[in-house]
């Protein structure tokens, strides 16, 4: 008979990777609600501009005044490509998915710090390393909620072949994948 505790694990387990499927499915939403507003915005500001040459009647000369920081007046507002959306606070940082020549640089700076991590425990040839290790050699607090955003970060290099994950928990840079500044 299963131990109790042998139980909980695989409970437990089961829920962890039910949380990062759920996660990485959010990721992919994300990626792909970013690119729609950027079309939407694409859209608005054609509209405004196609509205700017035909309220001026002459499609020759200059271009109406901005309205302020590249926003442009439309219906009595101002629609700038930058705006935030309503209900979304702040855009999220991207990761590309890694293919060979592809920088570190390119990835927001928590995602570097994170690979940049991961290269020097790699050098040191110490193995994998976790995000308890990661939280603790950023200065954070080692609190679950800050150690479960770094795994959520690392999860999402791994999704996108930046990083390996050989042993559950465990982060490794992936093979061929050079660190922000360089090198292997």
């Amino acid at each position: 008979m299963a131990s109790v505790m042998g139980l909980l694990e695989q409970r437990e387990l089961a829920a962890r990777r039910r949380v990062d499927e759920l996660r990485e499915e959010a990721d992919r939403i994300q990626a792909e609600l970013a690119l729609a507003e950027r079309d939407w915005k694409e859209w608005a500001i054609a509209r405004s501009r196609v509205g700017q040459v035909l309220a001026s009647g002459d499609d020759t000369g200059p271009e109406p005044a901005s309205t302020g920081q590249g926003a442009l007046a439309t219906e009595g507002q101002a629609v700038s490509p930058d705006a935030p959306v309503p209900g979304k606070t702040k855009p999220r940082a991207q990761v590309p998915v890694w293919c060979e020549g592809l920088d570190g640089s390119v990835l927001s700076a928590d995602y570097q710090h994170i690979l940049m991590a991961l290269a020097d425990r790699s050098r040191l040839g110490q193995g994998p390393m976790t995000c308890q290790e990661m939280a603790g050699g950023f200065g954070m607090e080692v609190v679950p909620a800050r150690v479960e955003a770094l795994r959520s970060k690392a999860k999402r290099l791994v999704a996108r072949g930046w990083a390996a994950e050989p042993t559950p928990g465990g982060f490794t840079l992936a093979q061929g994948v050079a660190g922000p500044g360089g090198g292997s």
